[in-house]
């Protein structure tokens, strides 16, 4: 059995640790979580298995997170004696009550840690409480649970980006009067309610600009498209649209307006996504880093369970990548990593 000095010199001689003990290296140009040191043994454990659960599997910005997480995984089984596994359990479609579901069977299998990102944070946060009374580390990504007991969070800044997207909004149509909607996913989700929040306050700055709607609908790339569609046709006096989630830009069609009517700005930077500004329907998207967050999951369950190691930080907010059509190309060559 190592002990922790043995531990944590394999770690250092793998190139996990710098001058500062820090474990979190290698991550897409990002300050990881600092940790602090904490008295736990470290060193005993040969595997770690992680359950990640995301709000969909129809969400491809989740399968980015997950093979994130599992590229991770991978790295910290070849450079340390312990082999790190993902267990993915994530309902098809949103479906709190499945994700609560999930916790408990994770938690009755012997899962080490879970990290979850919450499509309705009131009817996880039980669940998590739960499942950390019985042992097991649970963190957040993507959408926290702010009132449970889970370690920390990783993800965006959503207020902040809400903000960001109607900013840009705003630029694009310039001081000439207009109407703009908002496309906002899911109501009951933490994120989602934050971004809304900044959006709307980011408007009440600009008096040329008026709100018609905040439309919510289920979180496919179908249904959001078809939200948008009706909208869009039930009122053509709308000239700009904060997306604050791109679910209907991942259909691989033109949004439901001729190039040049309408400004769009939408948050995420998949590849079919990135299509959308190669077409010009769209002309900015404020990429997450969910990648990052996938990777960064690990590296902060891996260092609290194998070594003790708590997070000096409880929240981790990631900058958001700005892709237009003109950076869009070489943008585009970070998904054969990612993908």
């Amino acid at each position: 059995m190592l002990t922790r000095r043995e531990f944590n010199q394999r770690l250092a001689g793998a190139g996990l640790f710098g001058a500062t003990g820090s474990l979190f290296t290698g991550c897409e140009q990002r300050q990881e979580i600092p940790a602090g040191r904490s008295s736990s043994p470290a060193g005993s454990r040969t595997k770690l298995t992680i359950g990640m659960i995301a709000k969909s599997q129809s969400n491809p910005v989740f399968l980015a997170a997950r093979k994130g997480a599992q590229s991770r995984a991978a790295e910290l089984s070849q450079e340390t004696p312990t082999q790190v596994a993902i267990d993915w359990q994530t309902p098809n479609d949103e479906d709190a009550q499945k994700q609560a579901e999930f916790i408990e069977q994770l938690v009755a299998g012997g899962v080490d840690a879970i990290t979850i990102a919450c499509s309705d944070a009131g009817k996880v946060s039980r669940a998590i409480d739960t499942a950390i009374a019985k042992g097991a580390t649970v963190m957040c990504f993507d959408s926290d649970a702010p009132e449970s007991k889970r370690l920390c969070y990783v993800g965006t800044d959503d207020e902040e980006a809400g903000r960001l997207v109607m900013q840009n909004v705003a630029k694009l149509l310039g001081d000439k009067p207009g109407v703009v909607a908002i496309l906002a996913g899911n109501e009951t989700a933490t994120n989602l309610q934050k971004r809304v929040a900044g959006a709307r306050a980011e408007l009440g700055r600009h008096s040329n600009l008026t709100l018609k709607e905040v439309y919510y609908h289920k979180e496919t790339p179908q249904d959001s498209y078809a939200a948008v569609e009706r909208a869009q046709k039930a009122h053509p006096e709308i000239t700009g649209w904060a997306m604050i989630g791109g679910w209907p830009i991942m259909v691989d069609k033109p949004l439901p307006w001729e190039k040049g009517e309408v400004t769009c700005v939408s948050m995420d930077t998949l590849p079919q996504q990135l299509e959308h500004l190669r077409m010009g329907d769209v002309q900015l998207l404020l990429g997450q880093q969910y990648y990052y967050f996938g990777r960064q999951c690990v590296d902060v369950l891996f260092r609290k369970v194998v070594g003790g190691d708590k997070p000096e930080k409880t929240v981790d907010f990631a900058p958001l990548d700005r892709v237009t059509k003109e950076n869009v190309d070489e943008y585009a060559k970070n998904w054969d990593k990612w993908s």
